[in-house]
């Protein structure tokens, strides 16, 4: 016998059966709709074709898939939101809609790794791709019980709005993902900010740009939503109505395009349109940049700025960093080029104590580049050579900074907040670098130079002369022993030789008495 709550189930999908067959054709999705993670399955569209809502492939990995929303009629189809990026599903998942447990992604053997977390609600009636971008659950009333739009992850879309404490979360690469290593975020106090955060303890640092929406005196000026309208502007709504723009007032009109506000990889807030109609292979145009250059943005004690450690931030033409290593380092994710560089070569106090600084070492000069953030020594009146030679010596230094024509600072590793910038103008770091092969620096192995080996030439001497000295010394030694032992040896036999005569001397005695 079925359970009161499967009947009334089974009643409801009969009675909404009708509609729903009808509204598919407008973007609805009715309950007992699929889709299979493979490359030709077909997704769910908005009434317009504007936007899909499916599986994406990897381009990583051909065999893993994201749920996802891309706009639909642009050659890249770009994503717009994605549900299971930390973990991406297998080939052959399946997403499905259930009546009395909404959206569940479940995989190749029928264990569930994804939900949509409905609210208030008995049963799901169906689902919808609306025109704006955001996918949708309705209950028996009708009622929206979940939207992606109230789930967002790096992207917000004209009518999206974002609540105190919403937050939008960078992804780690352009074509990975998983959880990033910057936010953006409404916070408690009304204002909005970029911070970069620490993925494994959840831990934010200070913030790279803030709104300063926010009114510790008066919370009625303080921000309480950040609003993407219908026009395409992006603003932070005040408590007294209040709007604080980041759109410039010279932006397309959404009308003749499609707009998007993203939180990039590389931590920088874009502003960007693609127009509708185009011909050819036309790609996004940014409005804006948030902030205008966070190589210069990012600073701060804690963290490694906008690259990883030991990495140098440079900005490119379209206000998005470039991170490269300095010489002779390179990345520890070869993977990742925004990551943390390593140096290709043994560095420190213990990296041989066979040889000096100048035989390990050389300096490597770049121009207007700094780690600011690194320092442990200031020197001055110091001269350029003097900044290059004091690294040189001092096996805890990594670089060392020439500025203002006598100021030196010596840092160690790891190096943050690196990178290149014209406010360095006539500022010079040193590197310090291994020399020759890598493998010479190792104790043991053959002198990484001339004078290594001259050194060791004289070594050799030495010991060799050391070895003599001990051979000739020994010989003398057993030459005394020998002569000794000889010289005893024969006392030995003259006083035996005594003793038996005068043993024979005395029988004799006895025997004439």
């Amino acid at each position: 016998m079925m359970s009161k709550v499967v009947e009334d189930a089974r009643q409801f999908r009969l009675a909404i059966e009708p509609l729903s067959v009808v509204a598919q054709i407008f973007g609805n999705v009715s309950t007992g709709a699929s889709i299979h993670a493979t490359e030709n399955s077909s997704p769910w569209l908005s009434p317009s074709g504007d936007f899909a809502f499916g599986f994406r492939q990897l381009n990583s990995n051909k065999d893993l898939f994201i749920i996802a929303i891309w706009f639909n009629k642009i050659p890249d189809k770009t994503i717009v939101w994605y549900a299971n990026g930390d973990k991406p599903v297998p080939r052959g998942s399946k997403l499905e809609l259930f009546l009395d447990s909404g959206l569940v992604l479940n995989g190749p053997q029928g264990e569930e790794l994804w939900s949509a977390q409905t609210i208030n609600t008995t049963f799901v009636a169906y689902g919808f791709m609306n025109d704006t971008g955001n996918f949708v659950l309705l209950n028996e009333n009708l009622v929206v019980v979940w939207e992606s739009f109230k789930n967002p992850t790096d992207t917000m879309l004209p009518t999206q709005t974002l609540q105190i404490s919403g937050v939008l979360s960078s992804r780690h690469k352009e074509t990975n993902f998983s959880r990033g290593r910057f936010q953006f975020r409404l916070r408690e106090d009304g204002n909005v900010v970029l911070t970069p955060i620490d993925v494994l303890s959840n831990n934010t640092y200070d913030p790279y740009y803030i709104t300063y929406t926010g009114d510790s005196r008066n919370s009625t000026n303080s921000g309480y939503q950040v609003i993407f309208d219908e026009s395409g502007f992006f603003y932070v709504l005040t408590r007294n109505n209040t709007k604080v723009y980041l759109t410039p007032e010279d932006k397309v009109p959404a009308a003749n395009s499609f707009h998007r506000a993203t939180l990039n990889f590389d931590g920088v807030f874009t502003l960007s349109y693609h127009p509708k109609n185009f011909t050819g292979n036309q790609s996004w145009i940014v409005i804006k940049t948030i902030p205008d250059n966070i190589c210069r943005s990012i600073y701060g004690e804690i963290g490694s700025g906008a690259c990883g450690y030991n990495n140098v931030c440079t900005l490119k033409n379209d206000s998005r960093p470039m991170c490269k290593c300095p010489p002779k380092y390179s990345l520890i994710d070869p993977d990742d080029e925004y990551g943390s560089c390593k140096p290709d070569f043994m560095l420190g106090c213990q990296a041989n104590s066979q040889w000096s600084q100048e035989d390990l070492y050389d300096m490597e000069e770049l121009p207007n580049t700094d780690w600011p953030t690194s320092d442990y020594e200031l020197s001055e009146p110091f001269t350029e050579q003097q900044c290059r030679e004091t690294c040189l010596q001092d096996c805890m230094c990594a670089v060392s900074i020439f500025r203002a024509g006598n100021k030196c600072w010596k840092k160690k590793l790891p190096l943050s907040n690196g990178r290149v910038d014209n406010l360095f103008y006539g500022l010079k770091a040193f590197v310090k670098v291994g020399r020759g092969d890598q493998h010479q620096l190792y104790p043991f192995s053959p002198p990484p130079n001339r004078n290594i080996r001259e050194k060791s030439q004289k070594k050799l001497i030495i010991l060799l002369a050391v070895l003599l000295t001990s051979s000739i010394f020994a010989s003398w030694l057993g030459f005394i022993i020998i002569y000794y032992c000889k010289k005893r040896a024969k006392v030995l036999q003259d006083t035996a030789s005594t003793l038996a005569v005068l043993l024979s001397k005395v029988s004799f005695g006895k025997n004439l008495l």
